[in-house]
């Protein structure tokens, strides 16, 4: 049941070859290479086409269906999924960074994101503020190392003068 296709390609051979050469990605050279098949007549057929490419037979015809659309242009042109938005926006960061700058700043990543619910009404996990504020803005929270309320100051001292650093 396979049938010979009709399409018309407007481009020649030869400007299909140079266009062939220029695509620096596989995914344009693919597509061109399908129209160059098709105008050299080494394929026939849809399905033979998309066995040569090694490609299913529907997204050879997906391929095709947007070149009689939008032509050579459309068939090349590279669309991006601008994807899931990011839980804390990019303003939103550079707030939390002046935040962090300040001499007070946070004492636990919980604290931060209290702040970011209380001040911009983001609900993030404790994952995510933990990843941007040490990972992305590179910070690290100003968490002093505890110390015991029982410790009698002058005896740190003490020990810092009477120790031996460097017996050899």
């Amino acid at each position: 049941m396979c049938r010979v296709l009709k399409l018309e390609i407007k481009e020649t051979q030869d400007e299909l070859q140079e266009l062939l050469r220029q695509q620096k990605t596989g995914y344009g050279k693919e597509r061109i290479q399908a129209l160059y098949l098709l105008k050299t007549r080494q394929v026939e057929t849809v399905q033979h086409l998309a066995v040569v490419l090694g490609r299913g037979r529907m997204t050879v015809q997906r391929w095709l269906k947007l070149y009689r659309e939008g032509g050579l242009s459309t068939l090349v042109e590279l669309r991006k999924s601008p994807g899931r938005p990011k839980t804390i926006s990019l303003e939103v960061r550079s707030r939390v960074k002046e935040e962090l700058k300040d001499s007070q700043g946070f004492q636990s990543y919980e604290e931060v994101r209290r702040w970011l619910l209380a001040s911009e009404g983001i609900e993030a996990s404790y994952k995510v503020v933990h990843e941007v504020v040490r990972y992305k803005l590179k910070a690290k929270l100003k968490a002093p190392r505890p110390r015991s309320v029982k410790q009698n100051p002058g005896v740190e001292e003490d020990f810092k003068k009477n120790s031996h650093h460097g017996l050899s």
